[in-house]
Formats: C-alpha cells, sequence, structure tokens
C-alpha cells in the first residue's frame, strides 16, 4: 500500500492531536472529577443550610441559578467519568483490516491512486457519498473542502451541495473532481439540502461536511470499520478549528473543547452520542428508517439523533479529529450560531421532553438528552446572577446571612467554581480567559432562544461562514451594552456607599467584576467595528477602478483565463 497523502495546512497542526480520549482516561482528570464533585456537594450544603439564609428574593435568584448550573455540573461530571472506554474494539479493527482488498488493488495497478481503492464492510463492497454542503460560503473555502474531500482515500462519489445556487461553486466542483447539485427551492435549509441530495443518490453511507471542514484524507478509513455492526447508524468526529486568529473564534472554540474530549466519548457508553451536523458518516438505511434528516427545526442533526434513537439505532462518537473547519470569528456569526444550538436545545425540552411516557429511550438516554436541552439554561442562570449584588447595593437584599463573612462565601464559591475551571484548563491544556468572557456575555442570545421556543417564532437558518455583506456587532450586543450601563451605574453607586461606610462590601465587588466582564465584550465589539469600517473603506477603495481596466476586465478571453486559473488554486 502507498504512503498517506500529506495533510492540508490548513489542517496538519490540529489533525497532529489523534486520541482525544487520552485525557479523559487520565487518572488526574479521574481525580479533578472527584474533587468537583465534591466541591459541589459542598457548596450546595452552604447554599441550601437555613442558616445561612439571607433575604427571600436574592436567595431564590442564587438558589435558581446555582441549582442549574449545579445539576449541569453533575452530569457533566457523571458523563466524564464514563468515557474512558474506547469505541475501537476488536470488531472495529478486524473490519478495518479488511476495509481494503489489497491484492485486487496491487493487480489493478491502483497503489498510487488510494482514492479509487474498493471499500468492503463486512465482506460487501459498499459505495460513499460525501455530502459538502454550501449556502454563500467563500468561494476559496468551499474550494479547500471540496479538493480535501475528492482527496480522501477509498472509492466515493464528492457531491457539492449548492444552496448558495453559485456558478462559480459549480464550476470549481467540476474542476475539482466533485459532483455538483443546485436544488430549485431552498426549503427546510440545510436538512432540506441533504434529503434531496438523497434522493438522487445511491450509496449505502454518506458523509456530510460543512463547507468549511477540511476533511483528512483518512477520514473514510477511520469511520466506516464501525458500520461493521448493522445496528450502527451514524459515527460522529469532533469539530476542530483552525482559525484560532481572534476573541471570538478562540473563545467560540474553546467553548466546545470539554464537550468533544469528554462530554461526546461518555455518551458513548450509554448510546446517546448525537451528530452536530458536519463531520459525520451515516447508514443510509437509518435514516431512511426515520424519514430524513429532521426538517422541522434548524438544529436537525440532535432532533435526527433523537429520532434514531428512539428507533433503537446506535450512535458512535470517534474521539479522533478528521476534519478542521473554521469557527466563528464575528460577534455576529456566533450569535446567529449559538441562537441555533440554543433553540434546538429548548426545542427539544419544552415540545419533546425526554422523560415523556411515550419517548422510547433507556433511562440513561433519557439523562443524556435531558442534559443537551438543559445545557443553555446555564447562560440564562448568568443573568439571574447578575441581580443580586444590584439587590444588596440598591434595596439591602442579601442572599446569605449577614454572619457569613466574605472569606466564608469565597471559599466555598471556590471549591464549586475553581475546581471546574480548573477541569477545564486540565483538558483544554491552558486556561482561555476568552471562553469565560464569551460564556458570561451571552445570556441575551439564550434568552431569545428559548422565547422563540416559547413564542413559536422560527429562527432564520444562516450559515457560520457564509460570505456577505459584514453586520455590525452592535446589531446584536444592545441588551449587553443596557446591562453593562446599568451594572456600571450600579458600581458607583456600590463604592459611593461603601466609602460612607468604611467597609468595601463582596456585592460590589462581584458587581465592579460583572462590570469589567461585559465591559471587556463591548470593547472588542467596538475593535471588530472598527476593523469593519476600515476594511470596507479598502474594498471601496479597489471598487473605483479606471474605466480603461474595467472595459480591460470585460473581454472575453481575459474572463476564461481567470476562471481557468482560479479552478486550480488550492
Amino acid at each position: 500500500m502507498p504512503r498517506r497523502a500529506k495533510t492540508n495546512r490548513h489542517t496538519a497542526g490540529v489533525l497532529g492531536r489523534t486520541n482525544e480520549s487520552a485525557t479523559a482516561q487520565s487518572p488526574t482528570m479521574v481525580l479533578f472529577v472527584l474533587l468537583g464533585v465534591l466541591g459541589i456537594v459542598a457548596y450546595g450544603s452552604f447554599l441550601l443550610n437555613p442558616a445561612n439564609r439571607g433575604d427571600l428574593l436574592p436567595w431564590l435568584l442564587v438558589i435558581g441559578a446555582e441549582s442549574v448550573l449545579v445539576l449541569t455540573a453533575l452530569l457533566s461530571m457523571w458523563t466524564i467519568l464514563a468515557g474512558s472506554q474506547d469505541p475501537r474494539d476488536y470488531a472495529y479493527n478486524r473490519a478495518k483490516e479488511l476495509l481494503f482488498d489489497g491484492r485486487f488493488i496491487r493487480q489493478s495497478g491502483l497503489e498510487s491512486e488510494p482514492g479509487r481503492w474498493p471499500l468492503r464492510v463486512a465482506g460487501e463492497q459498499v459505495d460513499v457519498d460525501v455530502f459538502i454542503t454550501t449556502y454563500g460560503e467563500d468561494v476559496a473555502v468551499i474550494r479547500r473542502t471540496v479538493q480535501a474531500a475528492v482527496a480522501m482515500h477509498g472509492r466515493h462519489r464528492t457531491y457539492v451541495l449548492d444552496d448558495g445556487q453559485s456558478d462559480e461553486v459549480r464550476r470549481l466542483a467540476r474542476a475539482s473532481g466533485a459532483h455538483y447539485f443546485r436544488r430549485p427551492a431552498r426549503d427546510h435549509a440545510k436538512a432540506g439540502n441533504v434529503n434531496a441530495a438523497l434522493a438522487r443518490t445511491t450509496g449505502q453511507f454518506f458523509v456530510i461536511l460543512d463547507a468549511d471542514f477540511v476533511a483528512s484524507p483518512e477520514f473514510l478509513v477511520e469511520t466506516l470499520p464501525f458500520f461493521s455492526r448493522r445496528s450502527v447508524a451514524f459515527v460522529q468526529t469532533p469539530q476542530a478549528y483552525g482559525n484560532l486568529t481572534n476573541f471570538i473564534s478562540r473563545g467560540a472554540a474553546y467553548m466546545q473543547t470539554v464537550f468533544y474530549k469528554l462530554i461526546q466519548p461518555g455518551r458513548n457508553r450509554f448510546n446517546a452520542a448525537f451528530c452536530v451536523g458536519t463531520n459525520v458518516m451515516f447508514r443510509r438505511t437509518a435514516i431512511e428508517d426515520v424519514g430524513g434528516m429532521y426538517t422541522a427545526s434548524k438544529s436537525e442533526d440532535v432532533w435526527t439523533s433523537l429520532r434514531l434513537h428512539e428507533r433503537g439505532w446506535r450512535s458512535v462518537f470517534l474521539p479522533e479529529i478528521l476534519a478542521v473547519g473554521d469557527a466563528p470569528e464575528t460577534i455576529a456569526a456566533y450569535s446567529k450560531q449559538q441562537l441555533r444550538w440554543a433553540t434546538g436545545g429548548f426545542e427539544i425540552l419544552l415540545t419533546h421532553n425526554p422523560f415523556g411516557f411515550r419517548r422510547r429511550l433507556t433511562l440513561d438516554q433519557r439523562l443524556q438528552y435531558f442534559a443537551t436541552a438543559t445545557h443553555y439554561l446555564t447562560g440564562i442562570a448568568t443573568a439571574l446572577l447578575l441581580l443580586v449584588p444590584p439587590l444588596e447595593i440598591f434595596l439591602d437584599l442579601r442572599p446569605m446571612n449577614l454572619d457569613i463573612t466574605p472569606l466564608t462565601w469565597a471559599l466555598y464559591y471556590a471549591g464549586f467554581y475553581g475546581l471546574q475551571i480548573g477541569l477545564a484548563f486540565y483538558a483544554v491544556g491552558s486556561f482561555r480567559i476568552e471562553t469565560l468572557l464569551l460564556s458570561a456575555c451571552s445570556f441575551p442570545i439564550y434568552l431569545k432562544a428559548i422565547s422563540n421556543v416559547l413564542t413559536g417564532r422560527k429562527t432564520a437558518w444562516s450559515a457560520t461562514g457564509a460570505a456577505g455583506k459584514a453586520s455590525s456587532p452592535f446589531n446584536y450586543i444592545v441588551p449587553q451594552m443596557l446591562t453593562f450601563l446599568f451594572l456600571a451605574l450600579t458600581s458607583v453607586v456600590g463604592v459611593w456607599r461603601d466609602m460612607d461606610n468604611g467597609v468595601f462590601t463582596l456585592a460590589s465587588a462581584w458587581n465592579i467584576t460583572n462590570s469589567l466582564i461585559i465591559g471587556s465584550f463591548i470593547g472588542f465589539a467596538a475593535r471588530e467595528h472598527s476593523r469593519m469600517k476600515r476594511e470596507a473603506r479598502v474594498a471601496r477603495r479597489l471598487t473605483r477602478v479606471p474605466t480603461a481596466a474595467m472595459e480591460l476586465s470585460a473581454v472575453p478571453a481575459f474572463e476564461a483565463e481567470t476562471d481557468d486559473r482560479m479552478a486550480g488554486v488550492a
């Protein structure tokens, strides 16, 4: 067999980190989890002790918010502790050994053409379709993804499913050796796009890649052997990102690190790992069994997973990075992404309660989907906690008894939050202040998501990396700006009060910290806005081309030459 093809430069640095389950299996991680559970229990006992209770309103706010956070943390710890088992068992490794027929490859002279090697599962030759869903992303980004998909080892067909309806994307698909599909009606967003492609293809298995996810040559080789078990419906691999260049992209990317390194592997134990929409391979018959990809929600991935699990199908999360994409780089892109994801979770919670009597799920699966459905309540809990210091500063209402010293409160608080930060620190590799700031400032997104579900308002579909006119970040952070103004005023009042009393209180310190966190986020938004204005000015200058140059650009021969050059760009 030939040596493996070289990895695309965009993916090389990330794909080098292969076994994402190694951290979860370490004794240090188990110790962190056990200490974290002890911290949760101690903090919960402290808050619920009647002797420590202060005024009712702020105490209820703290209890409500911290109950959500504690429950989420406990479910996460339980899942992490279950994640030590590698899904690649003997059956997987045996199926991987038989994936290619080495004798046939040598006799056919295909040693140097891994993209043409026939694939076999359970002794049968199978066909694989690779779907790349696009919706207005930058052409250079799509080209990179298409070329990597075509180059994957194992015989397969690559299809560009273009809901952006771009002739330029059509040309690059054909120049790269991929097929091109464009549907006349773009209903049901991404799920409808995939379903339309399924109606026009025949492969027993299909892969879904977002337009910005560059796959490893080994993607099919690593995922397909799991399907030797006929009960497996899909195999999901992690989302990893190669564009960690600014505050938003780093914060958004590292926000998901614990999920992909620790939570999803743990869900394998309960047959509850779910699809995340990209970097995933499906069995066609499983999707046909549930009537296609779920179209009644913009979060088609988790809903399709839920329906498959209810039908008795199995899922696998492979903790190996096999594709690298782009995290959202702007506040607008991040806000749209989080709104879509949070809406999907709240839809499950409020319209398809996992604990409902008609749900055909195991108890473990019910708990895991409940954890998924309630995850974004943690962001709303943040909003509740923001109200506690102002209640003391303006109304002299305290959540805890006056006999509780700030030091005592801080010790219990650190036992809960400090250990969780330590857990994330160990999982990610270093502390990411961007993730902390971004999480603390995202509560308006989650409030909007739950409001949309309660009122039945539909969430518009928007691809994370879609090209087009940039939106000012200030269009998306009005609630954060109003919150900052309120907290800044409250901080001034709190410091003034403390100066009169001669004591600097915990409420003032807490409120000032909240003000600085949201203020930092707004400061980044201001820098992003300034950068967009500079880029817009540069773009306007570039469009002011002399008339002669414009006439030259209209010559047909020049257009043809330009298209040829673009088609060959890697």
